[in-house]
């Protein structure tokens, strides 16, 4: 109860609302080439430093409750002790996603604010690596994380980038190890289907899917993109058609590699000569009818979209053949509301990623701030609690079941655009750990 009272005291008897704001203008003051604003600079850093002191000779360990006061509010401290006495250890990594969780198209301009920036780059001045975990592209990631946090910090050996939704890790200063392909693991059934369905995508699309969409430059996923902007109107009706194509090439692509040279789908006995036109009544082939039927079953959102369009498949989930269905269960089919609509392997996920930056940095007995928003992230929070290997955090926007195990756990939840507020609550709990 101790540090409970010396949180209730440090929040009682000084004035930590101001002292924040000077911490704040301290540390995000742009740099400018002004005399007169340098000075303006050097007067708060002044008062920043006798208001710290003041704490620092009130408290044992002052240190500590100066730094706590001048990155958190009353809440956030109490956040970060309820953690601490629930779990008894620091974070030792943090494990971020990017899009809609760091940065928010709606919140942030789709920018990472600075005050995120800044934090981090706290958390790796405290020897605490980062591992920025997310579905795009690794040239697109590296180049605004270096524009962010800067390339020194980027190359400096505590930074791992885990791309593609787990295809793919980069570890900038670990010599061979420093990229790893991961999907160069998959077999050849798994890379046939991608690559088939990669070849297709947009040369077979629907002429609204053609010129709406873009194909993400992606290494091993296939990721359709809108050509509008992100949550818009158009953006969901041009997504909503291109998940509808794409899970059409995934079934074909599927009965396409199943195939024997015979013509026959292997060990199943059916003519696949008969998947390439249309099916009874039907006005796709039977592998995407599969395919329909098998997505639909096991994601409610894809059922939805198949319902509205028409769509939904003639076709019962308990007739697909033992070895279509074991190849579709192989691969994931992700929908991002006006966002995304992509297709990944289930053998590789963020899961997969994390734990291959982990072992790059050295990281053997894992404990880290897990913060995401999709499904994707789901696998991550999931595989944390179970290992005990974490917390997770969501912001309030996040998918369903996302928001239902964040709720279900810690309560870690933030409103768009202040991933700031959750990344302060983990300061405290490090910085309270160190007293342990």
């Amino acid at each position: 109860m101790e540090r409970y009272d010396l949180l209730y005291r440090l929040y009682e008897e000084f004035d930590t609302e101001t002292l924040r704001e000077y911490q704040f203008f301290v540390d995000l003051f742009p740099p400018v080439d002004s005399r007169v604003a340098l000075e303006h600079w050097e007067e708060a850093s002044d008062e920043l430093d006798r208001r710290k002191s003041a704490i620092r000779e009130a408290f044992p360990a002052g240190a500590t409750f100066a730094e706590i006061a001048a990155y958190a509010d009353r809440e956030t401290a109490f956040s970060g002790l309820d953690l601490l006495n629930r779990y008894g250890r620091a974070v030792n990594a943090l494990v971020l996603d990017v899009d809609e969780t760091l940065r928010s198209a709606g919140g942030t301009d789709n920018e990472i604010p600075r005050e995120t920036l800044y934090l981090l780059t706290e958390f790796h001045e405290r020897g605490v690596p980062i591992v920025i975990c997310t579905g795009q592209t690794l040239e697109n990631v590296k180049g605004f994380m270096i524009q962010g946090l800067g390339n020194e910090l980027v190359h400096s050996g505590t930074l791992s980038i885990v791309y593609e939704a787990g295809n793919g890790v980069f570890t900038p200063g670990h010599g061979s190890r420093t990229k790893r392909l991961l999907y160069e693991s998959l077999d050849d059934d798994v890379r046939s289907v991608f690559e088939s369905v990669r070849t297709r995508i947009l040369s077979e699309a629907p002429e609204a899917v053609r010129r709406g969409c873009h194909l993400q430059g992606n290494e091993f996923n296939v990721t359709l993109k809108p050509n509008f902007e992100t949550g818009s109107a158009d953006a969901e009706t041009v997504i909503d058609r291109g998940l509808i194509h794409l899970i059409d090439l995934l079934g074909e692509a599927v009965v396409d590699v199943r195939s024997g040279a015979d013509g026959e789908i292997e060990d199943v006995g059916i003519d696949a000569d008969s998947t390439d036109g249309a099916d009874d009544d039907a006005d796709t082939n039977v592998g995407s009818q599969w395919a329909r039927a098998h997505y639909g079953h096991l994601d409610p959102e894809i059922s939805e979209v198949l319902e509205a369009a028409g769509e939904t498949s003639d076709r019962d989930v308990e007739s697909i053949p033992g070895p279509i269905s074991d190849l579709l269960e192989r691969v994931d089919v992700g929908y991002y509301h006006a966002d995304a609509a992509e297709i990944s392997s289930l053998e590789l996920n963020k899961v997969e990623g994390i734990t291959a930056a982990l072992d790059v940095l050295g990281i053997d007995d894992p404990f880290v701030l897990v913060m995401g928003d999709s499904k994707s992230d789901l696998r991550m929070m999931r595989w944390a609690e179970e290992n005990g290997t974490g917390i997770s955090a969501a912001p309030d926007h996040a998918s369903r079941d996302v928001l239902s195990h964040v709720m279900g756990t810690d309560e870690l939840t933030f409103k768009a655009g202040q991933s700031a507020r959750m990344l302060r609550t983990i300061y405290v709990l490090n910085l309270l750990a160190r007293l342990e």
